[in-house]
């Protein structure tokens, strides 16, 4: 899984990515509002852990334009321990949790599996889920029921980033930016070719019917998550 991290001090910063990484999640990190808010209308992370106070666009400006722009990644925001009228305001502007600085690693942590469980990205016990299809992020294996899928690392982003975003239309852009990265050498037609991939082993296993072209803009991953 992916989370964009969006904090002025760089030093809290690192820990934040540090922390998040020690538990098996890619990080971006950004310093400034509007450096933040690009990466994140990109539409390519699982969660955003946002400060409020930052140079530039604010936290709770990022968060309207995101839900403005029909961008419903999740959002925690980080917030300072007596701003009670700041925490009211980023909810009613659509972000989804918060923390308080300063504040315990375990907590931002925690609070952030909360968020997951509650959007149905996470089943309780960290796996990702969409009927037969499961996903343990702690040692990236892909299980079709109990048979295992054998996906190469590409095939276990491609599909993570599938899971992460049940029932929502991924564009081959979104895909590539997310699996392949913005600097990448490789064309999307790369996209293309991972998802006939991806496809074999699920056909194998009996489900390639939850993943879904959409002609001419990309694909989606349709079914209720089963939640463990």
């Amino acid at each position: 899984m992916r989370v964009l991290v969006v904090e002025d001090d760089a030093s809290l910063l690192r820990i934040i990515r540090d922390v998040f990484e020690s538990e098996s999640f890619s990080t971006d990190g950004a310093e400034t509002g509007d450096e933040g808010f690009y990466l994140a209308e990109q539409a390519i992370h699982d969660l955003i852990v946002l400060d409020i106070m930052l140079p530039g666009m604010s936290g709770f400006e990022i968060v309207r334009k995101l839900r403005m722009q029909s961008i419903r990644v999740p959002i925690i925001l980080l917030t300072a321990k007596d701003a009670v009228e700041d925490r009211v305001a980023g909810l009613d502007a659509g972000a989804d949790d918060y923390v308080t600085k300063p504040f315990a690693v375990s907590e931002l942590l925690a609070r952030a599996r909360a968020v997951l469980r509650r959007r149905g990205t996470l089943g309780h016990e960290g796996e990702l889920t969409c009927g037969p299809i499961r996903l343990v992020p702690a040692n990236r294996e892909g299980y079709s029921g109990d048979t295992p899928l054998q996906l190469t690392a590409t095939e276990y982003e491609l599909l993570e980033f599938f899971l992460c975003h049940k029932n929502q239309i991924l564009t081959r852009e979104q895909i590539f930016d997310r699996v392949w990265g913005f600097d990448s050498g490789s064309a999307t037609t790369a996209v293309d070719v991972y998802v006939h991939l991806l496809r074999k082993k699920l056909s194998a296993a009996g489900a390639d019917h939850f993943l879904r072209t959409v002609r001419g803009v990309g694909y989606i991953v349709k079914g209720e998550p089963d939640v463990h």
